[in-house]
């Protein structure tokens, strides 16, 4: 019998100490849920936006020796296509773009001041934009214009209806990619 008063007293003290009962979770959790799927479609998206490109078989980049060779149409949309190149644990990236004059521009997706925030550019129309600092610079001025903020260069040829990039010349953009080096 002495057990029993104990047990109420318990009882009583958690009442007390706790309240009313807790409330409903499964709002919270189909919240929680919703946020976990936005934030996974975010990451998809600008991941997506920064990596290779799922190009389509008969456009997508070649290896031959020490050249990359693409169909010069492949860009045509004047949607900037961007590339991986992988070298030991360093994934190079850059991208192709058809200028609004026409040209078929190359750069690495990094530039001397930002890369090592490692986050590259995405287009808005006729500029490419620092998704790091947010500077913007007009399509025309790739492959143009070097150093500061702007895209790192990528040296380019074009040879009948093929863009043509030397892996060798890729291979240089390593000291943008190479994060292990960061201050």
């Amino acid at each position: 019998m002495l057990q029993k008063p104990a047990n109420n007293k318990l009882a009583a003290k958690k009442a007390a100490v706790l309240g009313t009962p807790r409330p409903d979770r499964k709002p919270l959790i189909a919240g929680l849920a919703i946020l976990v799927l936005l934030a996974g479609g975010a990451f998809w998206y600008f991941n997506a936006n920064t990596s290779s490109n799922p190009l389509n078989p008969a456009t997508a980049a070649r290896v031959s020796g020490d050249v990359v060779s693409m169909p010069a149409a492949t860009f045509n949309d004047g949607q900037a296509h961007y590339f991986d190149h992988k070298l030991g644990g360093i994934t190079i990236r850059y991208f192709v773009v058809k200028s609004a004059d026409g040209v078929l521009r190359a750069a690495f997706d990094a530039c001397d001041v930002c890369w090592p925030a490692g986050k590259g550019y995405a287009q808005d129309g006729d500029f490419m934009v620092c998704r790091n600092c947010g500077q913007r610079f007009h399509s025309t001025k790739v492959n143009e214009v070097k150093g500061g903020c702007n895209p790192a260069p990528l040296e380019r040829r074009m040879e009948n209806g093929m863009l043509l990039i030397r892996v060798s010349d890729v291979l240089e953009g390593k000291t943008y990619f190479d994060f292990s080096r960061k201050a």
